[in-house]
C-alpha cells in the first residue's frame, strides 16, 4: 500500500495543481471582462471580448495537449547471471564473444563440451575445423551470420551457428549443437519410403534397398507398382531376384509380366559409410538397386519433367564421389564424397570443376567435358592433378548422361588419399630395401679388396722395421685401409648385415663407458647431463654397436648445437624404464606391447624442420656442408637398432632442439638357464697353435687367396689352394687329407656352404672356417652346418693365423 501511495502521490499532485491554474485563469478572465464593461459601458463589446479570450485559450490548450512528452531512455544495467540463465540449454552450447575474441559468457553445456578456457573460434577441434570456424567468424562480422561443421580428434561432430548481435553489433552469439554420425542405410530406408521414393517413381525409376542375402529391406512406391502391381504393397523381406525373370539371352524383365513387358536395366550401388576408410564388405554391405526401363535413361518420365533434384538427393547419400557438369563446363552439383576426394571437404562446390585441378590440367578437363557432353553417350577416364595434392595424379571418370533434359556429364572421383599414403610407404620401404641390398653387396666386395690391401701391408711390414724409408708409408696405407674398413662396417650396419656379438648388458654401464670419450668429442662448452632410472631391465645387444649408436647420436647433437653459431649447449643422455602400460598409452602402431629400456639423447640445437625429419634415417642424406658428413651416421644407427630388435624415433621442434629415443626390449632370462643365450663358451684354447697342419684354402678372389696363402705358409701350415667350390670338393674327393678348410662364402657356381655340405659326406668331422663380409648370425642361420666357424672380412694376417690356430686347438681339445 505504501508503494502504491507513493506511486499515486505525484499523479494527485499534478491534478490539484492543474485545477488551481484553471481557477486563476477564470478569475483573470472575469476581471478583464468587468474592466472592459466599466471602461466602455457596452455589454456587447464585453461579450465579444469574453468569447474571443475563451476561444484563444481553448486553442492554446489543444495545441499543448498534442505535444507528447519525450521520455528519456531508461536501460537497466546488464546482469550476466540473468543472461546465463536465459541461455541455459542442456542440448546446445551457447557462448557470446566480443570483437577481441574474448569469451563474454557461456552456458554450462559450452563449458562441459569445450572448457571454460576456450573461446570460439579457438576451440579444441581438428585443424580443418579451426579453419572453418575462422571462415564462419569472418562471414558473421561481414554478413551478420555464418555456419561451420566441426569435429574433434575423438570423433565428435558439431554444427556451429554464429550471428552478430548487440547495440553496436559488437558481439557474436554462438550456438553449437551436436550432429549424429550419418547412417546412409537408415537414411535411405526413410527416404525410399518418403518423398524421394515418390520422386523416383515419377522419374520412371524403381529403387530398392537389398541386403547381402538378397532380401529387400525397403523399396519405393514405383518399384512396388512395377514389381507386384500395387504401389502400396509391402515388398519388405521379399527375395529381390524372385521379382525378376531372365528371358532370351541376357534380357531381364519383371516376373509378373511373364516375358511380355519391356527389358530392364539394373544399376547396382553399394551403400556404405562415406567416412569409413575401409572398402565396403560385399558380405555385410546393403546395395541400392535402381531398376529402369531399357532405353528410358535415368531421370526420364512420362510427363517429360526431369528428375535432377531427386537424382541429386539420391547421389548425395552415396559413398562414391559423383558430380555433374553441363555442356558449358559449369558444375551443377557435387556430393560430399566428391568434394572430400577432391580435397575440398566442408567447402561449397566451385562454379567450374576445372577449379579443382592444377593450371596445366584445366584445358584438358574442359575439353573432355565438352566432348562427352556433345558426343554420343560414352564413358572414359582422365588423369588429372588436384590442387589439393598436385604431386599425385588421380583418375577422373567422365560419362555422358542423357535423359536429364540437356546433355550433361557425370564426373566420378574416388578418395585415394589413403591409397597414396600406402603407396608412398611401400615405395619408401622398397627404396630402403634396395639401397640396403646395394650397400651390403658393395661392402662385401669392398671387404675383399681391403682384405688384400691389409694383408699385403702386413706382409710388407714383416720385411721392414721402424725407421726404414718405406715403413711409415706402409703404415699410412694400412691406417687408411682401416678407415675404409670402418666405412664398410657402417654400410653393413645400415643394411643390417654386420656381424653382431650380442651380450646381456645394462645400458647405464655402456653410457658410463663412453661418457669420458663423449666429453672430449663434444667440447668443453657443451654441458653433458647423464641421468638414469632405477630398476632398468637388461637388454641383449652388441656393446660395441650400442656404443656406436651413442657416439653417432652425440656427434650429430654436437654439430646441431654448433650450427647455431654458438658452441655452447646442453646434451642429455638418459635411460628410462618403459613398462607395458607405458607402451599401450603411447598407442603406437609400430612398437608391440612389452617392457623396454629406453635410451634418450636430447640436445638444445636448432631442431629439424618437419619436411626434413622424415628423411634423416635415409642413407647418404645429410644437411651438413660438403666434406663434413657422409650421410651414414643416422642410417648406421637405424640399422644397428633394428638389427638388435629395437625401435628408434626422432622428435624435434625448430628452435627448441631434437630428441632421439631408442627402445630396446628387456631381455628376460628363463629360470635355471645361464644369462647368455648364445652357445656355451668353450674352454679357452692356447693362445698360439704350434702343431702345424694341412689347410685347404678356397677363395675365388685372387688377391685375397694369395695373401692368405702367404700368411698361413709363413706360420708353418701346408696350404693347398682352390679357386672355387668345385675345385675344392675335387681335392677332397681325390683323397686329399686336410686338418681344416678355410673358405669364402660367396663364390660362383658352388658357394662355400654347398661345398662344405658335400665335403662332410667324405669327412664328417672336418672343421670349416668361413671368411665373409656378411653378418655371422645371418650366415649361421642360413648355413646350419656344425663345426663351422666364421671370420669377418677384412682381417689382418695375424687375425687369420690366430683364428686358424684357435679352431685347430679347439678340435684337438674336443
Amino acid at each position: 500500500m505504501k508503494q502504491r501511495a507513493e506511486r499515486a502521490g505525484p499523479a494527485a499532485g499534478a491534478i490539484s495543481g492543474g485545477f488551481s491554474d484553471v481557477l486563476v485563469v477564470a478569475a483573470a478572465l472575469l476581471l478583464s471582462a468587468l474592466l472592459v464593461w466599466l471602461v466602455s459601458g457596452d455589454g456587447l463589446l464585453m461579450a465579444v471580448f469574453v468569447a474571443a479570450m475563451v476561444g484563444l485559450g481553448t486553442l492554446a490548450w489543444a495545441i499543448s495537449r498534442r505535444r507528447a512528452p519525450v521520455a528519456d531512455a531508461d536501460f537497466a544495467q546488464p546482469d550476466w547471471s540473468v543472461t546465463v540463465a536465459a541461455i541455459e540449454r542442456p542440448d546446445m552450447a551457447i557462448a557470446v564473444t566480443d570483437r577481441a575474441g574474448r569469451l563474454t559468457c557461456g552456458n554450462p553445456c559450452f563449458e562441459a563440451w569445450f572448457g571454460a578456457g576456450s573461446a570460439p573460434p579457438r576451440l579444441p577441434v581438428t585443424h580443418a575445423s579451426l579453419e572453418r570456424l575462422a571462415d564462419a567468424t569472418r562471414r558473421a562480422w561481414r554478413d551478420g551470420h555464418g555456419t561451420a561443421d566441426i569435429a574433434d580428434e575423438e570423433g565428435g561432430h558439431w554444427r556451429a551457428d554464429v550471428r552478430r548481435a548487440g547495440r553496436g553489433d559488437d558481439f557474436l552469439v554462438w550456438r553449437i549443437s551436436t550432429q549424429s554420425t550419418a547412417d546412409p542405410v537408415a537414411e535411405l530406408v526413410g527416404q525410399l519410403d518418403g518423398k524421394l521414393g515418390r520422386g523416383l517413381a515419377k522419374a520412371g525409376i524403381g529403387a530398392a534397398l537389398v541386403d547381402p542375402d538378397g532380401t529387400i529391406r525397403a523399396a519405393s512406391t514405383g518399384f512396388a507398382l512395377r514389381a507386384v502391381g500395387d504401389a502400396k504393397a509391402d515388398v519388405t523381406g521379399t527375395d529381390f531376384v524372385s521379382l525378376l525373370s531372365q528371358e532370351e539371352g541376357e534380357r531381364i524383365g519383371w516376373a509378373r509380366d511373364s516375358g511380355r513387358g519391356g527389358a530392364l536395366v539394373l544399376y547396382h550401388v553399394p551403400v556404405a559409410d562415406p567416412d569409413s576408410a575401409n572398402e565396403p564388405d560385399p558380405n555385410t554391405t546393403p546395395s541400392l538397386m535402381l531398376v529402369i526401363e531399357a532405353g528410358q535413361g535415368i531421370g526420364a518420365s512420362a510427363g517429360g519433367t526431369g528428375a535432377a533434384p531427386h537424382l541429386e538427393a539420391l547421389l548425395s547419400q552415396l559413398p562414391l564421389g559423383l558430380a555433374m557438369a553441363d555442356r558449358d563446363g559449369r558444375l551443377l552439383f557435387a556430393n560430399p564424397a566428391f568434394m572430400r576426394a577432391a580435397g575440398h571437404e566442408g567447402h561449397e562446390p566451385p562454379t567450374y570443376p576445372t577449379d579443382l585441378v592444377v593450371k596445366d590440367d584445366k584445358r584438358a578437363l574442359s575439353e573432355a567435358i565438352r566432348r562427352f557432353a556433345q558426343g554420343p553417350a560414352a564413358a572414359g577416364d582422365l588423369a588429372v592433378r588436384l590442387v589439393a595434392q598436385p604431386e599425385d595424379p588421380v583418375s577422373l571418370s567422365l560419362a555422358g548422361v542423357r535423359g536429364l533434359g540437356e546433355a550433361a556429364v557425370l564426373l566420378g572421383l574416388t578418395d585415394t588419399s589413403e591409397e597414396i599414403r600406402l603407396k608412398r610407404q611401400v615405395a619408401q620401404a622398397t627404396k630402403m630395401q634396395a639401397v640396403g641390398q646395394l650397400a651390403g653387396g658393395v661392402a662385401h666386395d669392398f671387404n675383399n679388396v681391403l682384405t688384400a690391401i691389409l694383408g699385403t701391408c702386413d706382409l710388407m711390414l714383416m720385411r721392414h722395421t721402424p725407421g726404414d724409408s718405406d715403413y711409415d708409408d706402409i703404415q699410412q696405407i694400412r691406417a687408411n685401409s682401416n678407415r675404409a674398413a670402418s666405412l664398410t662396417r657402417q654400410l653393413l650396419a645400415f643394411s643390417r648385415q654386420q656381424t653382431l656379438r650380442p651380450e646381456t648388458l645394462q645400458l647405464p654401464d655402456i653410457v658410463a663407458d663412453v661418457s669420458q670419450m663423449l666429453r672430449r668429442l663434444i667440447g668443453e662448452k657443451i654441458q653433458l647431463v647423464v641421468t638414469h632410472d632405477r630398476d632398468l631391465g637388461p637388454v641383449r645387444a652388441d656393446p660395441t654397436q650400442v656404443e656406436q649408436v651413442i657416439v653417432n647420436l652425440a656427434v650429430n647433437a654436437r654439430d646441431a648445437m654448433q650450427s647455431r653459431g654458438d658452441a655452447s649447449g646442453r646434451l642429455v643422455l638418459a635411460t628410462r624404464k618403459v613398462t607395458t602400460t607405458d607402451v599401450r598409452a603411447m598407442r603406437s602402431e609400430i612398437i608391440p606391447a612389452g617392457e623396454y629400456t629406453a635410451l634418450i639423447v636430447e640436445d638444445s640445437g636448432g631442431g629439424i624442420p618437419p619436411e626434413i625429419l622424415g628423411k634423416i634415417f635415409e642413407p647418404f642424406f645429410t644437411t651438413k656442408e660438403q666434406g663434413k658428413g657422409t650421410g651414414l651416421g643416422l642410417s648406421t644407427v637405424y640399422g644397428i637398432v633394428k638389427q638388435s630388435g629395437g625401435f628408434i624415433f626422432a622428435e624435434s621442434e625448430v628452435g627448441k632442439g631434437t630428441r632421439f629415443t631408442v627402445y630396446l626390449p628387456v631381455h628376460h632370462v628363463a629360470p635355471g638357464s645361464t644369462p647368455e643365450i648364445a652357445q656355451a663358451k668353450p674352454v679357452p684354447p692356447p693362445t698360439q697353435w704350434a702343431g702345424g697342419g694341412s689347410i685347404l684354402l678356397v677363395e675365388d678372389e685372387d688377391p685375397v687367396r694369395i695373401v692368405a696363402e702367404r700368411a698361413l705358409t709363413r706360420q708353418g701350415y701346408q696350404v693347398t689352394c682352390a679357386r672355387d667350390g668345385e675345385e675344392g670338393l675335387e681335392l677332397v674327393q681325390e683323397g686329399g687329407k686336410f686338418d681344416i678348410v678355410v673358405s669364402d662364402v660367396v663364390m660362383p657356381t658352388m658357394d662355400g656352404p654347398a661345398m662344405a655340405r658335400e665335403i662332410r659326406r667324405f669327412a664328417p668331422n672336418l672343421p670349416v672356417l668361413f671368411m665373409s663380409g656378411y653378418a655371422e648370425e645371418q650366415l649361421r642361420k642360413q648355413i646350419g652346418i656344425p663345426n663351422a666357424w666364421f671370420m669377418p672380412k677384412p682381417f689382418s694376417v695375424q687375425q687369420l693365423s690366430e683364428k686358424v690356430g684357435e679352431v685347430l686347438a679347439h678340435m684337438a681339445q674336443g
